[in-house]
């Protein structure tokens, strides 16, 4: 079964576990406006992480309530695979690495 409503979990891609959490969930700021959920990512056994910024809920945009806060699996492995194509290297040194990721999850 599925499970969409964890805020943190471990997935495998290519053969490398990488653990995620949900770090900020979607809010409203005075500065930036609407700010998105970011969600942390860490390879296993690496030093250096990466952190993935969605876009707010247009819902909330509108002025409606947030609902539930989902992420599933499928969408963390494409975060994953999106930010190594983009240049992140779990097995560098360094700070956390950001990704903005677009309104189709990508």
């Amino acid at each position: 079964m599925l499970q969409t409503h964890r805020l943190s979990g471990t997935v495998t891609v290519d053969g490398f576990d990488y653990e995620w959490e949900v770090r900020s969930e979607p809010q409203l700021t005075d500065l930036d406006g609407w700010k998105g959920m970011t969600v942390s990512l860490m390879q296993k056994d690496s030093p250096r992480g990466a952190l993935l910024e969605f876009p707010p809920p247009k819902r909330m945009m509108k002025g409606l309530q947030r609902g539930r806060l989902q992420i599933a699996d499928a969408v963390v492995t494409r975060g994953i695979r999106a930010a190594l194509v983009a240049g992140w290297e779990p097995a560098s040194r360094g700070k956390p690495m950001v990704f903005m990721v677009d309104a189709d999850g990508n």
